[in-house]
C-alpha cells in the first residue's frame, strides 16, 4: 500500500509546464509579470498546467526548452545551470525560479530550493503552484508552520488545485497532529480525486483514530 509520504505531490507534473515563452527580438527586455495577476492554472486531468506568458529571446526560449529536457532526465545539473541563465534573461519571471526550485529540491539542496521557491512569490505572491512546493521543501526541512502557510496560501488561490490539499493533508496527519485539518482535507481531496483509492484507506484510518 503507497504510504502517505509516498503521496506528497508535486504540482508540475515533469517540472515543467509552469512557463510558455513567447519568442520576441533578443534586444526586448523582458516584460514582469503583474504582481497581481494570479497565475493561470488549468487541471487536465492528469495533472495541472500552469501558463506564465513572458516576453523573452530566442535564445532563453531555447535554454528552458532544453532545461526542461535535462531535468525531465533527472539530469538536475545540466537543468540547473540552463534555468539559472534564463533568470538571467528572464529576471522578472517567476516560472524559472519555481523550476529552479523544483530541481535544487529533489536533487537536495533545499536551502537554494527555498531560496528560489520564494524569490518566485515575491515576484508574483498569487501563484499557487509556487506555495505548493515550497511548502513540500519547509515540509522537508522540518519548518512545518511555514509549510502548513504555504500549502494555506496555494488553496486560497486555488481551491480546486488538489496536490496542495493532499499536501495540506498529509502534513496535518503526520507532522502536526492535527486530525480535524487531517480529516478535512483528505474528504475534500477524495471528492476531487475519486479514483484515488489510498484517500478512502486514509480517511478510515483517520475517522478510526478519531473516534469518527
Amino acid at each position: 500500500m503507497r504510504t502517505r509520504n509516498d503521496a506528497l505531490k508535486s504540482g508540475i507534473a515533469l517540472l515543467a509546464a509552469a512557463l510558455t515563452l513567447t519568442a520576441c527580438s533578443t534586444t526586448t527586455t523582458p516584460e514582469r509579470t503583474p504582481p497581481s495577476k494570479q497565475a493561470s492554472i488549468l487541471d487536465t486531468g492528469t495533472g495541472f498546467t500552469v501558463a506564465e506568458e513572458v516576453r523573452v529571446g530566442d535564445d532563453a526560449r531555447r535554454q528552458y526548452a532544453v532545461a526542461m529536457q535535462q531535468l525531465a532526465r533527472n539530469d538536475y545539473k545540466q537543468g540547473i545551470a540552463l534555468l539559472t541563465e534564463v533568470t538571467k534573461s528572464a529576471p522578472n519571471a517567476s516560472a524559472p525560479y519555481i523550476d529552479l526550485g523544483i530541481a535544487y529540491g529533489r536533487s537536495g539542496d533545499l536551502d537554494n530550493g527555498i531560496a528560489s521557491l520564494e524569490h518566485a512569490v515575491s515576484l508574483n505572491p498569487r501563484h499557487p503552484v509556487a506555495y505548493n512546493e515550497l511548502g513540500m521543501l519547509y515540509r522537508k526541512k522540518g519548518e512545518f508552520a511555514k509549510a502548513r502557510s504555504s500549502y494555506e496560501k496555494a488553496l486560497a488561490l486555488s481551491p480546486q488545485f488538489h496536490y496542495a490539499r493532499l499536501n495540506l493533508a498529509i502534513l496535518c496527519d503526520l507532522y502536526l497532529a492535527d486530525t480535524t485539518c487531517a480529516l478535512d482535507n483528505y474528504v475534500v481531496y477524495q471528492q476531487a480525486v475519486p479514483d484515488d483509492k489510498n484517500a478512502a484507506i486514509w480517511v478510515a484510518d483517520l475517522r478510526s483514530r478519531a473516534g469518527k
